[in-house]
């Protein structure tokens, strides 16, 4: 219903049709874009660095929000401070990563990385503390070393709560790496496709890019969740 609204109001020039093409507009570009290869180029390239950011973003957060949950020292030691950093705006920190990294590759992929740190740290180490105390205490009598706890008890335990931090941070990461193409210096990916359609007034082009951000994210959320389902099916068959 929406589609058919929007092509009858662009078609009847009932809005101003400089502003909002029509989809039918909208999916003969993408299909023109597409044979020309140039639209394969620009998602490859900003699906690549959204990759990159986000594994090195979850990972950093895996193993911080493990340390800061299976120890009270470096709880105590980092815990105020990240919960301190994590307040800023991801966007605010933009100036101070161009000053440091330049507006390049390297600024781009810490920034992704940095969007996706922060709710993985949070649902890891959430995880982590809300292992129950009861199956601790059974590790203790089969006397587990700490390895065995951690691997055995904790990991599995905490597994729900770090797979859904993931799949957040997969999302986050998305929408920054959109972020960092439009706001740092210009290179292949999708955020430069919308930028040369904003700068030569082809609205057509921008929305091309505006559906196909949605189409990507919505493809990341759902095989998140599908690898989450899937991994955590021996719980399922456990309750």
């Amino acid at each position: 219903m929406l589609l058919v609204a929007w092509e009858l109001v662009t078609r009847h020039q009932l809005v101003n049709v400089r502003l909002l093409a029509r989809p039918s507009q909208v999916a003969a570009t993408f299909l023109r874009e597409l044979n020309e290869g140039e639209l394969l180029q620009q998602l490859g390239a900003s699906v690549a660095r959204d990759l990159g950011g986000a594994a090195l973003g979850i990972t950093a957060g895996i193993a911080l929000g493990t340390a800061m949950g299976v120890s009270s020292f470096w709880d105590r030691l980092l815990g105020s401070t990240f919960h301190a950093a994590k307040q800023v705006a991801i966007f605010a920190w933009i100036p101070l990563m161009s000053v440091w990294l330049g507006t390049g590759e390297p600024a781009k992929v810490m920034f992704i990385a940095l969007s996706a740190f922060y709710p993985v740290v949070l649902n890891t180490f959430e995880g982590i503390r809300g292992v129950g105390r009861e199956y601790l205490e059974v590790s203790q009598v089969f006397r587990f070393s700490r390895w065995q706890v951690f691997r055995r008890v904790l990991l599995p335990g905490a597994s729900p709560s770090i797979l859904a931090g993931v799949q957040v941070a997969l999302v986050y990461s998305w929408l920054a790496t959109i972020g960092a193409e439009y706001l740092l210096a210009a290179a292949p990916g999708v955020g430069n496709l919308m930028i040369d359609g904003r700068e030569s007034f082809q609205m057509d082009k921008v929305l091309v890019g505006v559906v196909l951000i949605g189409a990507v994210g919505c493809t990341i959320s759902a095989l998140a969740a599908a690898f989450k389902a899937r991994h955590l099916r021996w719980k399922v068959g456990a309750v």
